[in-house]
């Protein structure tokens, strides 16, 4: 176990990402055999695997600031520092908490990943604006030193910069999500995508939050705060990917709806406070999921089933009646509107499955 973990806290490390999925993967397949089979006689021995597994892949302590750090003040991007955390539109869709970085470099990061979460053309513009910044103290936008993201497609998400001010930037990789050590189903399987995209973005972003009602039904928690949260969040949604490749192997049409219903919740259970925009980055990636649902209901209907799927929207007071167990914030969007749909409703032959949001409250 000690190499294991020595190569797993080696930074910007494909070999140790490598190993950090595949890890994942034993863990959920074992926690899976282990609910099917309470009776093995290696089940003991099995639970204390597990734990090894979960105590391995904690994150490590952060380190304590030697004081040999720059000061906020004396970062060479303090001026960008200062432009966003005093721009309103930006406060309207990310509320009002404000830069936390105390390194050029994070700084760089933390901002391109919440421009993530705001509309797409506000987002353009920022980057735009943020590039033009750098350029003012020397750094230049660099595409070569990108950290790497399994998904299903490549896209550079933002860049890195180089020169005065070195750091990575951000994209998709197709490549990752196929090498075999990673999954053993399809390179192409959107849930596996999901689950592994995730995996990976809860690592460097410390602002995700999850509501999943099966994890935790009363509140959005941090998963940074709440690393336990973090590793049931990641089990429950390993848990549902099992479950779509179950059902898609048996090729019943409802049993796939059914599944793909639960694994639509559980990704768009991973949120941001306030919730991202829905015509932001993020609000689209999300939104790809919410396609391929719609896609498996008509294969549905097409086989002779009554089905009908809602993502809920609007004014919470007019769809509150299809939904159940919603969550509620003060920040973000319109006093009374829904911010997000975690689960969408939906009506299978007769049988109705309430949806649940986020709304923001009235007063």
């Amino acid at each position: 176990m000690q190499h294991l973990r020595q190569l797993l806290e080696i930074e910007n490390s494909e070999l140790a990402r490598l190993l950090r999925f595949s890890l994942y993967g034993l863990e959920a397949n074992l926690n899976q055999a282990r609910a099917e089979l309470p009776l093995d006689p290696g089940s003991k021995i099995c639970d204390e695997v597990l734990q090894e597994l979960h105590n391995l892949l904690q994150p490590a302590p952060p380190q304590q600031n030697t004081g040999w750090e720059d000061a906020p003040d004396e970062l060479k991007l303090n001026h960008l520092r200062e432009a966003f955390n005093s721009d309103s539109e930006l406060n309207y869709y990310l509320g009002n908490s404000q830069l936390q970085s105390q390194t050029d470099s994070d700084l760089w990061n933390e901002i391109q990943r919440k421009l993530l979460r705001v509309p797409e053309d506000l987002a353009a513009s920022w980057r735009s604006r943020t590039l033009d910044l750098a350029q003012e103290v020397g750094a230049i936008a660099d595409n070569s030193n990108l950290f790497q993201l399994p998904f299903i497609r490549d896209e550079i998400i933002y860049p890195g910069l180089s020169g005065t001010v070195q750091t990575q930037g951000l994209c998709l990789y197709q490549q990752a999500l196929s090498n075999p050590l990673i999954t053993q189903g399809n390179a192409s399987d959107l849930p596996a995508a999901f689950l592994f995209l995730y995996m990976n973005f809860i690592e460097i972003d410390p602002d995700l939050h999850h509501a999943l009602k099966s994890v935790f039904s009363f509140d959005v928690i941090s998963l940074h705060s709440k690393p336990e949260q973090r590793d049931q969040y990641i089990d429950a949604l390993s848990d549902r990917f099992q479950r779509t490749q179950k059902a898609e192997k048996n090729t019943d049409t409802l049993s796939i709806l059914r599944a793909w219903i639960d694994m639509d919740e559980a990704i768009h259970s991973l949120i941001f406070v306030p919730p991202a925009e829905r015509y932001s980055w993020w609000g689209k990636l999300q939104h790809e999921s919410r396609r391929i649902l719609k896609k498996i209901a008509d294969e549905a209907i097409n086989a002779g089933n009554e089905v009908r799927i809602r993502q809920l929207s609007g004014l919470y007071a007019d769809i509150c009646a299809l939904s159940k167990d919603d969550l509620q914030l003060d920040c973000g969007g319109i006093p009374g509107e829904v911010l997000t749909c975690l689960r969408v409703y939906a009506r299978i032959n007769q049988e109705e499955s309430p949806g649940r949001v986020i709304f923001r409250s009235s007063r």
